[in-house]
């Protein structure tokens, strides 16, 4: 029993002398500083993975291909350092695609950016939604096709009798992967519906164009058109909304079809 006393009295007193230690060391042991959140969001659109720092701290998840993401970590600002970098680099090829200095000063940091073909551009800005109002903006990727010229994305009214369709408002002159300015249009209701005093099924549909023109962008392609079945993703046409999509091609056989990639 004297022994184990002597013991601890011992262990005891060399935890005590490294605490004194620590304490008159300053900061070589007591790790002091302040918590700051870092945000980062956006979405992408790339084939590459990537990957996240804050100085040489890694983010604990890293940004997936194909994918919307939203994710935060807290940075601790060690002694007197008051900013801190951000680094976004690819995962394979370790290619710079973000350097961001954040100052301690402004506050916790979010940071949004849209990643394709290897360039960075800003996150596009959704309108704000109107009562009784449809707001839509686009990104068209032709992935199939690769069609390259500029195409009017046209939203209307398919009247299934007599197989008819009615414009109600288009965006001129969208360039293939880059957002379209927004177009407006009313909400509508597709029940009970008349063309010309005969009842009808109605579908809401979003054509594309050749740019200047009502002719379909795969005129002259191996791929056909269906009249309610090809079309590009849109909101309910009897609600309220601003919206944004990122579609592509992905034809069935050879009638041509949309993949919804993202939708904001």
């Amino acid at each position: 029993m004297k022994i184990t006393n002597i013991f601890y009295a011992a262990l005891t007193g060399i935890v005590l002398s490294a605490l004194s230690s620590c304490n008159k060391g300053g900061d070589d042991f007591l790790y002091k500083g302040d918590m700051f959140p870092v945000t980062v969001k956006g979405y992408n659109n790339d084939r590459e993975e990537l990957l996240v720092k804050l100085d040489t701290i890694r983010f604990h998840s890293n940004i997936i291909p194909g994918r919307r993401f939203d994710m935060s970590e807290a940075y601790i600002f060690p002694g007197k350092q008051n900013t801190v970098k951000l680094s976004i680099t690819e995962k394979t090829t370790g290619k710079p695609v973000l350097e961001k200095e954040l100052k301690k000063a402004d506050g916790a940091a979010t940071v949004s950016f849209f990643y394709m073909n290897g360039k960075v551009s800003d996150m596009p800005e959704i309108p704000e939604a109107e009562e009784g109002k449809i707001k839509v903006s686009y990104m068209f990727k032709p992935t199939v096709t690769n069609y390259s010229e500029p195409v009017d994305i046209v939203l209307g009214k398919y009247y299934w009798t007599p197989k008819v369709f009615e414009e109600l408002g288009r965006i001129k002159n969208a360039k293939p992967y880059e957002f379209s300015n927004p177009v407006t249009i009313p909400t509508f209701s597709t029940v009970g519906q008349q063309y010309n005093g005969q009842n009808t099924i109605v579908s809401f549909v979003v054509y594309i164009y050749k740019a200047g023109t009502n002719e379909l962008y795969t005129e002259g392609t191996a791929y056909t058109w269906h009249a309610t079945s090809t079309t590009a993703p849109k909101p309910a046409s009897s609600a309220t909304s601003s919206k944004l999509y990122i579609f592509s091609e992905g034809p069935i056989g050879n009638s041509m079809r949309f993949t919804k990639d993202l939708e904001l």
